[in-house]
């Protein structure tokens, strides 16, 4: 179920997905939501830290492939 929540995160930039990042952190370290909300918060970051991940794996991949040719 969680994951159908997250299908839009591989639509986000970098940048988008880290902000979201940053605000459901900020939300779940504020202490203030449901267990249940936390839990979807927490698979919500899992999820964006991954999209993240990848995307500067990707861009690490094309640095290396670039300097390379060099």
């Amino acid at each position: 179920m969680a994951e159908k929540n997250n299908d839009d995160i591989a639509k986000l930039s970098y940048e988008q997905a880290r902000d979201e990042l940053v605000k459901v952190l900020t939300d779940l370290e504020a202490g203030s939501v449901t267990l249940d909300k936390s839990m979807e918060l927490w698979e919500r970051g899992e999820a964006l830290a991954k999209h993240c991940q990848t995307l500067l794996s990707g861009a690490k991949a094309k640095i290396d492939e670039a300097l390379k040719d060099k």
